[in-house]
């Protein structure tokens, strides 16, 4: 089992360590880890934000293990250079059009929740987001209008073949869920979202009526999200309101520092399904190195990895386990309004094992 492991910038480095504690405890055989750079500290070292030697790592292993990426002092770089560049070059480099982000308020932090308790203690859910297609891969650029004013333009697009293969995705996570797919768009408004839409009903119709189906608007499911949460087990929609929905749901359960990720493709290494696992939050440039950061994120990130990419159930259930047992201990970071710092953290979950 190969994982390249990529901690990147600010906290990402302290977060994937107490990731990679955890991984060791659990002593599974045949883990080979590889490391590389990424982001900001890639191109201050190798002059370019996602390195061949980095991508090539990537490609040979059967999972990368992600930390964050992103440096205030890049911020001025052209936007190819940007560390941010790192993780969508990545993306789309190894066909990750799936990101899987489970989104649930674990029992004892409903306090922590905006929502009302009764809300908070509903929230389960997983949102499926297309990810190496619409406006951030579309084409872009900048002009000059009839009116002699600059303007930005981005392109917005999605195939069929594009929607059919995440409605796919969505569908076998509904099957071992709570088997009910509601899917995100703006066709009211939107060519590209009727065009999802159609696709979706064609793609339900073939499936027949296993999952329940049903579609919302983008603004009104970022209502429901917060009135009535409970309402949804999978939602899948498109790059950019994927990517909006999925920190509301981060902010509803109580901390942006309790949601992994995988990014998932079609790929098949002999273990399962080639993946990229990270937690949703960033490299927190103002915490970094102080041992402040909350690793719950990367943490679970990483039983992500052992499930989907590994078929390691049990062991993934293990870490699940003591990430809750924890939190129920009362063991919590700056972020939850708690103490404890990152490798105390840490300890806390391989104790838990």
């Amino acid at each position: 089992m190969k994982i390249a492991v990529l901690p990147g910038d600010g906290i990402g480095p302290e977060v994937t360590k107490e990731a990679l504690r955890v991984l060791d405890a659990l002593s599974l055989p045949g883990l080979t880890l590889f490391e590389g750079d990424i982001g900001a500290i890639a191109y201050k070292r190798h002059g370019h934000p996602l390195p061949a030697e980095t991508l090539e790592m990537a490609r040979a292993a059967d999972a990368v293990l992600f930390g964050a990426v992103g440096d205030p002092s890049c911020d001025t770089l052209e936007r190819h250079l940007r560390p941010e560049q790192a993780i969508l070059g990545l993306r789309k480099e190894l066909d990750l059009f799936a990101n899987l982000r489970p989104a649930k308020v674990f029992d004892g932090l409903e306090e922590l929740s905006p929502l009302a308790p009764e809300q908070a203690a509903g929230f389960d859910l997983l949102i499926v987001r297309e990810l190496t297609g619409d406006v951030y891969f579309g084409d872009k650029g900048e002009r000059v209008n009839d009116a002699g004013e600059r303007e930005g333009w981005d392109m917005m697009s999605y195939s069929v073949s594009e929607v059919r293969r995440i409605a796919a995705i969505a569908w076998n996570a509904a099957k071992t869920r709570g088997g009910r797919v509601t899917s995100v768009d703006k066709a009211n408004v939107l060519e590209t979202s009727r065009i999802w839409r159609e696709t979706v009903l064609e793609y339900a119709a073939e499936q027949g009526a296993n999952i329940a189906l049903d579609h919302m608007y983008v603004d009104n499911a970022a209502m429901q999200l917060v009135t009535g949460p409970s309402q949804f087990d999978v939602i899948v929609t498109g790059n950019l309101f994927g990517d909006i929905l999925s920190d509301l749901a981060s902010a509803a359960v109580g901390s942006i520092g309790l949601l992994p990720s995988a990014s998932m493709g079609s790929r098949q290494t002999e273990h399962g399904t080639f993946g990229l696992y990270e937690p949703i939050h960033g490299s927190a440039p103002d915490i970094a190195g102080q041992g402040k950061a909350n690793p719950m994120a990367t943490v679970l990130s990483a039983a992500m990895m052992l499930r989907h990419s590994f078929g390691l159930e049990a062991e993934a259930a293990r870490i699940e386990a003591a990430v809750a047992k924890a939190l129920a201990d009362g063991i919590r970071g700056g972020d939850l309004g708690g103490s404890h710092g990152c490798e105390a953290i840490g300890s806390a979950i391989i104790e838990r094992l």
